[in-house]
């Protein structure tokens, strides 16, 4: 099975938007942010193995 791993043309356009949303945070937020995204990955990685069991 082939898993794409390039993103669409719609997941970039939101990559460009976040990057200009996010470059004028402190480190501080920044930090804070990245703990937030990590935090739901591995949210996601929970429900996706719930999931496949």
């Amino acid at each position: 099975m082939d898993i794409p791993t390039d993103l669409s043309l719609e997941q970039k356009f939101n990559l460009k938007v976040y990057e200009e949303q996010v470059k004028n945070l402190s480190l501080e937020e920044s930090h804070k942010y990245l703990l937030e995204v990590i935090r739901q990955l591995m949210m996601k990685d929970n429900m996706i193995k719930h999931l496949l069991r």
